[in-house]
């Protein structure tokens, strides 16, 4: 380690790195900081503690928090659930808003920065409401008196310390990768550096999957065994550990400079395409405007109505060096594109929404847990709001499974290369999710006719006499089909959209699961109200044994069947779809990062391009 480290931390180059040789041979004094080259392996620790422990804080706090709301602020269980639908939705989408601003406005480094203070101070505010009695309302007398609901200023706090998570979350989710990427990039070429980011992605994503194990295991046992103090008090640590460690290291980082905001470029192309509505389509190739260097480019017949955008109406529209003279008036042709590829695949990512909506369901397997026997021996059980760990497990080990045993083995019964297309994995996980639904609905319907049976129709909080193990297979066909879907929408995401655009494809799976969350509300507020009438109980009531949760998660089945069709039907109409190394597409220098103009071509979408044996949906 010591070696590599010294590879990536040479000295400046020219006489100031002769004079600290010198110094260094002769008096073997410590090379001041300033003299360090920056970046690499040294910055590593730092930037994946700094995510790893706010994924341990955050993650943590999330599976017992229906118990909380429930017990502490005594809200019904829809109020509860929704409220957590929203502090998802909200988590899932600023990330989007983080990339921009971090993109086009503060940089990289006070992004993550400003987001480690904010995910502090919304995890001590939390942990305050559970520290300081009126900041919650006050336990119910024995009297028989009704209980004081939650004040205006007591449910805002709380909210507070949500809305200060999710803005720390937003600084920090989409930047982190990224940022560490960066510290890689020394310019120019280097052999070793696909090897090194490699073992960077890995070193990283190992530990996002340990964070998330962690959290819904060692966390959520403190919170069980002792209380909401010490269950909230640790997150807080964590995050002030984790801003602490990401700033120390603040001399050694490689900052990179702002680039241009690329959701700016969108705008430009629909508002010049509205401008040009009226223009006729050129006849010559040269009449369309195209980035300087880029050669004459011509724009794809899909999506036609764009193509205006980039069409030169006069020369004065063309500045001497090629740019346009009013980025308002005209645009580029790989600006038109860039839009165009956007477009062409909403209706692929919005398949990916229903498979969100029925992974964010966590707080039913939560009220099931409980009423079951989570006991693996006498003297412990495993806690009701870990049961999520399998879900990560079973992802864990389907894509190791996948990539280290089903793929090699496929590929020498086959005598070439084989691999599953992005596309279909997608497909793939989407009909697994579908499964999932259907096993859980017979689960809970089981669990409750034994519940029934024994006596406890009215009594919710009574133990049945059913293994909570049952729970271990749809959180495990969940986990699989997350890593067929997530994956898979991701690398589709990067091989359709241009490599300048692949912020936005990181942040496409983000900007799905917030859409989820708030439908995954509307669904649970419809069937809320239409399911419940004068003597009815509703399917999704407080008290798990006189609800019907099993309709539930067959009305998501059926839901996710139809979705199913949906995404075939979307698969047909974008047709061929490509595949590209996504850590290869990481590497390569967006236009923003590269100036070389030979760089510019490729910015085009790789549709464009021959892509034999991999055509079909």
């Amino acid at each position: 380690m010591e070696q590599e480290m010294a590879e990536y931390l040479p000295l400046d180059r020219g006489s100031k790195t002769e004079d600290s040789e010198k110094q260094t041979s002769s008096h073997s004094s410590p090379i001041p900081i300033k003299s360090r080259k920056k970046g690499g392996f040294i910055t590593m620790p730092f930037i994946i503690a700094n995510e790893a422990l706010e994924s341990v804080a955050s993650y943590g706090l999330l599976p017992n928090m229906t118990n909380y709301l429930m017990g502490q602020y005594r809200m019904g269980f829809t109020t509860a659930q929704n409220l957590l639908f929203f502090w998802s939705a909200t988590t899932n989408f600023l990330p989007i808003v983080g990339a921009v601003v971090a993109d086009s406005y503060l940089g990289r480094f006070l992004t993550i920065g400003l987001g480690s203070i904010f995910s502090f101070l919304g995890s001590t505010v939390l942990w305050l409401t559970a520290m300081i009695p009126k900041a919650r309302p006050p336990p119910c007398n024995q009297t028989g008196q009704a209980c004081n609901s939650t004040t205006g200023p007591q449910y805002m706090l709380l909210v507070f310390s949500f809305l200060l998570l999710s803005i720390g979350a937003g600084g920090i989710r989409p930047c982190s990768l990224a940022f560490g990427a960066n510290q890689f990039d020394k310019g120019g070429s280097d052999p070793n550096k696909q090897t090194v980011l490699e073992s960077f992605f890995a070193w990283y994503y190992t530990s996002s999957v340990v964070s998330v194990l962690i959290a819904l295991t060692g966390i959520v046992y403190l919170q069980d065994r002792l209380g909401w103090k010490i269950g909230f008090g640790v997150p807080a640590i964590l995050m002030f550990l984790s801003a602490l460690f990401f700033f120390l290291a603040s001399p050694f980082y490689i900052k990179p400079k702002v680039r241009s905001n690329v959701f700016a470029s969108f705008i430009r192309v629909i508002v010049v395409a509205f401008k040009n509505r009226k223009l006729h389509y050129p006849n010559q190739n040269s009449d369309y405007h195209h980035k300087n260097g880029s050669g004459p480019q011509v724009p794809t017949e899909k999506l036609r109505f764009l193509n205006k955008a980039c069409i030169i109406k006069s020369p004065e529209d063309v500045n001497p060096n090629g740019v346009a003279a009013n980025p308002w008036n005209l645009c580029t042709v790989e600006q038109v594109e860039e839009l165009k590829a956007l477009v062409r695949i909403v209706p692929l990512w919005s398949t990916g929404i229903m498979i969100s909506i029925n992974l964010s369901q966590s707080s039913f397997p939560l009220l099931q847990a409980q009423s079951m026997n989570r006991h693996l021996t006498k003297g412990f059980q495993i806690p009701a709001g870990s049961f999520g760990m399998f879900l990560m497990i079973a992802l864990t080990i389907w894509v190791l499974l996948y990539d280290r045993v089903m793929l090699p083995l496929a590929s020498k019964i086959k005598g070439r290369p084989v691999r599953l297309k992005p596309i279909v994995r997608m497909g793939l996980g989407i009909f697994v999710s579908c499964m999932s639904m259907v096993v859980s609905g017979i689960i809970e319907n089981i669990r409750r006719r034994r519940a029934i049976s024994e006596g406890l129709l009215n009594n919710s909080q009574g133990l049945v006499e059913m293994s909570a193990m049952w729970l271990i297979i749809p959180n495990s066909l969940n986990g699989i089909a997350e890593a067929l879907n997530a994956i898979g929408a991701t690398e589709f995401y990067y091989s359709e959209l241009p490599k300048s655009m692949s912020s936005i494809a990181s942040a496409l799976l983000g900007l799905g699961m917030a859409v989820a969350n708030l439908l995954a509300s509307v669904v649970l507020s419809a069937v809320d109200k239409y399911t419940k009438g004068e003597g009815k109980e509703s399917w999704i009531s407080s008290n798990i044994n006189r609800g019907h949760y099993e309709y539930y998660y067959w009305l998501l089945a059926l839901m996710t069947g139809f979705n199913l069709l949906y995404f075939v039907v979307c698969c047909w109409q974008y047709g061929p779809s490509v595949d590209v190394d996504i850590t290869m597409r990481m590497m390569e220098p967006s236009d923003d990062e590269d100036d070389d103009d030979d760089e510019d071509k490729d910015d085009l979408p790789k549709k464009n391009k021959s892509t034999p044996d991999l055509n079909s949906c």
